[in-house]
C-alpha cells in the first residue's frame, strides 16, 4: 500500500484544524453550517484549496464563500501553530458541489426505477 505523501497528510490536518476552528471560535453567521468536505494541497506546500459543502441556493453559497474570503486570515493565524510548518499554505475556499451532483444522480436513478415495469424491477 502507498504511504501518504506529505501533501495529503498536511490537507487532513488542515482540514481537521478548520473544522475544528468552525465548531469553537468563529461566530461568523454566514459560514456557521458549513462543512469543510475536503482540503487538496500542491505538492510544493504553498496553495491549500478548501471545498466547502453549504446547504442552500446560489445566494447562501456566495455569502458563505464570501465569509471564508473575509475570515481567511483569522484561520490561518489560527490554524498555523497546529502544521508546524515553516510557510503557512495560502487558503483558497471553493464550493463542493459534489453532494448536490449526488442527490441528482439518486433523483434520476429512482425516476428511472419508478419507470421501470414491475416484472424487471425482480431482476
Amino acid at each position: 500500500m502507498k504511504p501518504y505523501t506529505r501533501a495529503e497528510r498536511i490537507s487532513i490536518k488542515i482540514q481537521q484544524a478548520i473544522t475544528e476552528l468552525l465548531t469553537r471560535k468563529i461566530s461568523d453567521p454566514r459560514i456557521e453550517m458549513a462543512t469543510i468536505s475536503q482540503v487538496k494541497m500542491t505538492a510544493d506546500l504553498r496553495l491549500a484549496s478548501v471545498y466547502v459543502t453549504v446547504f442552500g441556493d446560489a445566494d447562501k453559497i456566495a455569502a458563505t464563500l464570501a465569509g471564508f474570503k473575509h475570515s481567511r486570515g483569522f484561520i490561518k493565524k489560527q490554524i498555523a501553530p497546529q502544521l508546524g510548518l515553516k510557510y503557512m499554505p495560502e487558503l483558497r475556499f471553493f464550493h463542493d458541489d459534489s453532494f448536490d451532483k449526488a442527490a441528482k444522480m439518486d433523483a434520476l436513478i429512482a425516476s428511472a426505477v419508478k419507470d421501470l415495469p414491475r416484472d424487471q424491477e425482480e431482476e
